[in-house]
């Protein structure tokens, strides 16, 4: 039953879209790995209430969480995690007792680290697809580094670079404040992020610098994701659009297998040119 005093989020045209991408992504991974005979596992670290107001219809409309739990083959468990504790009481009101669903309240990055992928051990035979989707750069690098030397989780991750661009990626560095600052570096591990954003190359003098464009940041990003992450394989970033066409943030996934890569990039090829 859904909570009518919850303000649940309103999601647009794109968000949509993420969800239906993420479902057939989710749908060709759990086939494989139930072919494959190993315990794989769903992990939504920013799973919110379960369900979302959209805004073409008004109506409510199934979550990431929701949809995960529709996929057949079914996944061996999901693990759910919010912040906010009124959201994890409604998703727990939806999907009831199911021992097979786990629900955290708290911070993702440490749920994550110490109750989550400890449960998704190579010597374990576990596997786990996790959805990283924030409401903004809330994601530590630790946790994409784990997962990437772990060699067991698939990331599908949201790389917010509207928020990155209002808050701590401005023109101007020296106005920005030591709290994005320190953001900024959570999520990208280090502060080679400010040698990729802001470039003196072609200038006329090397004191003088010039903000690089979003194309730049997340490719530096899928490969640090690589080279540094520990994952095999990075698909392309597919950009999502507010309702102005405004990249508001990358979806891509991180992967050790190739055929993992070339699914999503050709889920991803389906949807590229829409506008909206």
């Amino acid at each position: 039953m859904i909570n009518n005093n919850l303000r649940f989020d309103e999601i647009g045209y794109w968000s949509e879209i993420k969800l239906d991408i993420v479902k057939k992504y989710a749908q060709a991974y759990s086939t494989i790995l139930s072919n494959q005979k190993l315990h794989h596992v769903y992990v939504d670290a920013f799973a919110g209430s379960g369900v979302n107001l959209s805004r073409q219809t008004g109506e409510f409309i199934r979550g990431s969480p929701l949809n995960a739990l529709l996929v057949e083959p079914p996944f061996r468990h999901y693990f759910f995690i919010d912040i906010k504790e009124d959201k994890t009481e409604q998703l727990r009101g939806l999907v009831k007792d199911r021992k097979d669903i786990s629900i955290y309240t708290g911070d993702a990055n440490v749920v994550l680290l110490e109750q989550v992928f400890p449960k998704i051990q190579w010597s374990d035979y576990r596997r786990g697809l996790c959805l990283l989707d924030p409401y903004g750069l809330h994601v530590d690098w630790e946790v994409l580094k784990t997962a990437g030397h772990m060699k067991t989780v698939d990331i599908f991750l949201n790389f917010p670079v509207m928020d990155m661009n209002r808050n701590a990626l401005w023109r101007n560095p020296d106005k920005v404040r030591d709290e994005e600052i320190g953001r900024m570096t959570r999520s990208w591990g280090d502060e080679s992020w400010r040698n990729i954003v802001y470039s003196s190359e072609g200038m006329l003098f090397k004191d003088m610098t010039v903000k690089q464009s979003n194309e730049v940041v997340i490719e530096a990003f899928r490969k640090r994701l690589n080279e540094v992450g520990g994952f095999g394989y990075v698909s392309e970033a597919l950009p999502m659009r507010n309702s102005a066409g405004v990249i508001v943030y990358y979806l891509l996934l991180a992967s050790q297998k190739a055929v993992a890569a070339k699914i999503v990039n050709d889920i991803f090829n389906k949807f590229r040119n829409r506008n909206r």
